[in-house]
């Protein structure tokens, strides 16, 4: 058949997206990750273009249908997806073993790394859902539910096209409360050795019709309200007499992530398997939303990397006015803050994934290193959002009037980054909870007690007054939020924690910079510093110092250490 037309309608079809992404590749090398061992580039390969116009495609053409009854008048409520994209999760799930790396090997770089590469949000929460299900068994079920469900959750022995796999989902959200998880109102009901599940209110369910199995929250009869009540459960799609466990009432419609089917769920005496210990159930399900906050937060910076390719491959080949589109110099200075703000939100959120993995087996009593990951989850979630709203704009408007066409891709880049403010708990939720982890965790001391020994990395000048900068910037706003009344830091919630945000990407990057002896990093963490903290104009750059930050897909020989 040869190529596929769409690589008329788009600039980065049919690239290796872990390849030509030389920061990517620089962070995971200020990691000392073995990412040629990890496969990184083959999936790259992959998502570059198979998944790339697959994702496109679902959205313009094939999004799920729900499949409510049989042909024999049976009650099915299954979701049909495009056979493309089937193949796409089989492959995801089966070849590259997406899910399966936490699990076999403790590896979440490589899952938190492929769910940044694939981008799309629907087909990546997809993958992060089921993930979440995964980490739920493993750390919190019994053996027989580890048995029976983590081979298939994880994709233990799938190969591509087989069908030993089956998705997670976690309904958590009632229509009655959104984020207030103490609101929630499924009850549980325990006969003998049975529980069983009743309500008909959880309303965001994604993959709902889907899923093998969901983690539900549901409250115990006659436990205590409010949050400190709610148990955790693994629902599975059939009960043990083999009937359907639950039902779909419908899916939404959504002006984005259509690669994953939300719909409304019901339970009706639904059997349910008590994960861990019934009063612990809101500690579990927070620690599952570690993973899909972070697995949102490289989702946006996936999002945000699609854009700008898709602007930067365009402004190499329009010409206007006589000239590349990417020799004008307000062009330039777009695409300028625009890699700046990817790659300091990049090294932020990689610096929480470190942490992450060193903390993920933590259970209650939590140590201080688990949350002092969680309050990196919270800052790195909003800011990576905010990020991928902003940059994704200004994808669009150096498209000019093409970037509004729903028949091109950038978009829906637009539109899939305005789920992630809002996802896994929005910016309110995640600056409230960065309050309740440095007020009640402590969980600034080993932040600031990190930053003062990465400053003694810092070798050069200029990265050491930039470096100096940012760590003041971060303890003086920890001061001040000390100084304030409960209600006034609940007010100024959302700026400290972008403040905090801006300056541990600019310390970061500057670490980076200097471990990696890298001119272009240190380049990259200046301009975040003068456009994010400083709230200034951006510096008039060389035309090589221009060309070295925003030609990402450049090998510059010994720029960025390779394995």
């Amino acid at each position: 058949m040869g190529e596929s037309p769409y690589r008329f309608i788009s600039g980065a079809y049919g690239k290796n997206h872990f390849e030509l992404d030389k920061p990517f590749i620089s962070v995971l090398d200020y990691l000392n990750y073995d990412y040629a061992g990890a496969g990184l580039s083959s999936l790259g390969e992959f998502v570059g273009r198979d998944v790339y116009e697959v994702a496109d495609y679902v959205d313009k053409v094939a999004r799920p249908k729900l499949i409510v009854w049989s042909l024999d008048g049976e009650r099915v409520d299954r979701v049909w997806l495009d056979p493309a994209e089937r193949m796409v999760l089989e492959r995801l799930v089966g070849h590259y073993g997406v899910v399966r790396s936490p699990f076999a090997s403790g590896d979440w770089v490589h899952y938190f790394a492929s769910i940044y590469l694939i981008g799309d949000p629907g087909i990546a929460c997809i993958l992060t859902v089921t993930s979440q299900t995964a980490y739920s068994v493993y750390k919190y079920g019994d053996e027989a539910t580890k048995k029976r469900f983590l081979p298939p959750l994880t994709g233990e022995g799938a190969q591509a096209g087989g069908d030993r796999y089956m998705f997670g989902a976690t309904w958590f959200t009632e229509v009655q409360g959104g984020s207030d998880l103490g609101a929630n109102t499924v009850e549980a009901l325990r006969t003998g050795d049975t529980w069983r599940l009743n309500g008909n209110t959880k309303y965001f369910s994604s993959d709902a019709g889907l899923a093998g199995a969901a983690l539900v929250t549901a409250r115990p009869r006659g436990a205590e309200p409010g949050a400190k009540g709610i148990a955790l459960f693994l629902v599975p799609e059939f009960d043990s007499e083999g009937r359907r466990n639950f039902s779909v009432r419908r899916l939404k419609e959504k002006s984005g992530t259509a690669a994953v089917p939300t719909g409304e769920v019901e339970f009706h005496g639904s059997e349910a398997i008590l994960l861990g210990e019934p009063e612990k159930g809101v500690y579990y399900t927070l620690e599952g939303l570690m993973v899909s906050r972070l697995s949102n937060a490289v989702g946006a910076l996936g999002i945000a990397r699609k854009a700008y390719l898709e602007a930067y491959y365009y402004a190499k080949k329009r010409r206007t006015f006589g000239r590349s589109l990417i020799e004008h110099p307000l062009v330039q200075r777009d695409l300028l803050e625009m890699e700046a703000y990817i790659e300091g939100t990049m090294a932020l959120t990689f610096s929480a994934i470190r942490h992450f993995q060193s903390t993920y087996k933590d259970t209650p009593p939590y140590t201080d290193e688990y949350h002092y990951a969680r309050l990196l989850t919270h800052i790195s979630k909003n800011m990576t959002a905010d990020m991928a709203a902003h940059v994704t704009k200004l994808a669009m408007e150096l498209h000019g009037g093409i970037g509004f066409l729903a028949e091109f891709p950038v978009e829906r880049w637009h539109r899939e980054a305005l789920i992630t403010p809002i996802w896994e708990g929005s910016s309110n939720i995640q600056a409230l909870d960065m309050l309740e982890a440095i007020a009640k965790k402590g969980a600034h001391i080993p932040l600031l007690r990190e930053l003062e020994d990465m400053a003694k990395d810092i070798r050069d000048n200029a990265g050491r007054s930039l470096y100096t900068d940012s760590l003041e910037l971060s303890r003086k706003t920890l001061d001040s939020l000390g100084r304030l009344s409960v209600d006034d830091a609940q007010f100024q919630a959302k700026d400290i924690l972008e403040r905090l945000g801006h300056s541990l990407a600019v310390a970061i990057l500057t670490h980076m910079a200097n471990i990696l002896n890298s001119r272009r990093i240190l380049t990259v963490a200046h301009l975040y510093h003068t456009r994010f903290i400083r709230r200034e104009p951006l510096p008039r750059l060389s035309a090589k110092e221009i060309s070295e930050v925003i030609e990402i897909d450049r090998d510059r020989g010994g720029q960025i250490m390779r394995r």
